[in-house]
């Protein structure tokens, strides 16, 4: 394996105190399939994402709803079907007169004043690609046989997959193993605060760009 690491800044956040109440939970099941090279996306806002190698070939979706104020009732799982696979996600409440919606690719989903947690939990057959979206929490990918896409703002990524990849935090770190070295167009691997650390074969045939603000730069490549 080839390897190369940036490191940059690291930022902390503090929350303020939490308003007690009774915890509240609720639980969402999917399962379905999808063709090769179709992909399953999951967009969250609040919450970890978690996804793993299916061992038959059905997609299966978890999400465990918690809120310490808000009702997890009024987060709705929405999931959506169309040509590119299946769209699957958390809806908050919509705010200011402004629907949320979920869409592929995208959508807006703005939260304000709710503080129920989704926290998703995925096994992905081989041959489904898998777009893994979240605002607040980690994004955990391990030992998928598909391309992945995985993005938070406030949390780490970190994926192991025998496809391609391409992930983007901001206040986090991106580890990140690759199985194929054999892709057409660009890979981009970005952070404002945090590290980033890709694995790729040695037999990768590709430029290298990597750049950082405060940080260090190390590389296996010659």
């Amino acid at each position: 394996m080839r390897l190369i690491t940036i490191l940059a800044v690291a930022a902390v956040g503090i929350a303020g105190p939490a308003r007690p109440a009774a915890a509240q939970d609720a639980q969402f099941h999917w399962t379905g399939k999808l063709a090769a090279g179709q992909t399953l996306e999951i967009r969250g806002v609040l919450g970890d994402i978690r996804a793993e190698r299916a061992t038959g070939s059905e997609v299966q979706v978890d999400a465990r709803k918690h809120g310490r104020r808000s009702d997890p009732a009024d987060v709705k799982i929405e999931v959506v079907p169309h040509d590119g696979g299946v769209t699957i996600c958390a809806v908050y409440p919509s705010d200011e007169g402004r629907e949320n919606e979920c869409r592929p690719g995208g959508g807006r989903n703005n939260t304000h004043d709710n503080d129920v947690s989704v926290t998703w939990t995925i096994r992905v057959p081989d041959g489904i690609n898998l777009e893994a979206h979240t605002v607040n929490g980690e994004v955990n990918v391990t030992d998928v046989g598909g391309d992945v896409a995985a993005s938070t703002v406030n949390g780490d990524v970190s994926l192991t997959t025998r496809g391609t990849a391409e992930a983007h935090t901001v206040n986090g770190s991106i580890t990140a193993s690759l199985g194929r070295a054999d892709w057409d167009g660009t890979a981009t691997f970005k952070t404002v605060n945090g590290s980033v650390t890709v694995d790729v074969h040695d037999g990768l045939n590709a430029q290298i760009y990597a750049s950082t603000v405060n940080g260090a730069i190390e590389t296996d490549f010659p």
